[in-house]
């Protein structure tokens, strides 16, 4: 294992949404014998309240800093050398100081993922509140690529089976 995921165990999964972050994170995580984190879901829970409720009721800025505040609190988990994989939110990474929290407390990898499978992994999905509008979904795939591709790895992720995902995160000079 790298020096950096001795010090830090947290490997953070970033992409965009429908990329597959939370599926592949438990089925990495499992592999691993390492605890997993749905960032999002975290959210939802301590929240009591749905993402888009969050989106509808107080905006996305409003989202975002609750995003980063439940980032900081998983952060400080991995920092005490408790080992993690970490799902974030389609736009976490995106924020530069969730992108310094993620790079320099772990491993960032990147889920890069076909929009074509990504528009039929969301077809029919209504809780994700930027994929509403399903014009603008295809600009906010393009223009959120360029963020991702800071991320430490890519992994292409061109079926849908999370365990090839894993087996191609897990052959990373990582470990």
């Amino acid at each position: 294992m790298i020096l950096k995921l001795k010090r830090t165990p947290g490997i953070y999964l970033v992409g965009f949404m429908g990329s597959g972050k939370s599926t592949v994170g438990r089925a990495l995580a499992y592999e691993l014998g390492w605890n997993f984190s749905d960032l999002d879901a975290e959210i939802e829970r301590k929240t009591q309240s749905t993402i888009a409720e969050i989106f509808d009721r107080q905006g996305e800025a409003a989202f975002r800093e609750i995003e980063t505040a439940a980032l900081r609190e998983r952060v400080r988990t991995v920092e005490s050398g408790k080992p993690y994989v970490i799902a974030l939110g389609g736009g976490a990474f995106l924020s530069q100081e969730n992108f310094d929290l993620a790079s320099n407390h772990g491993v960032t990898v990147w889920l890069d993922c076909p929009f074509s499978s990504i528009e039929r992994r969301l077809q029919g999905d209504t809780q994700r509140p930027l994929a509403r509008d399903w014009a603008q979904l295809r600009d906010l795939f393009e223009t959120r690529r360029c963020g991702y591709t800071r991320a430490h790895y890519r992994i292409e992720f061109l079926d849908d089976d999370p365990n090839s995902a894993v087996a191609q995160i897990l052959a990373l000079p990582l470990f």
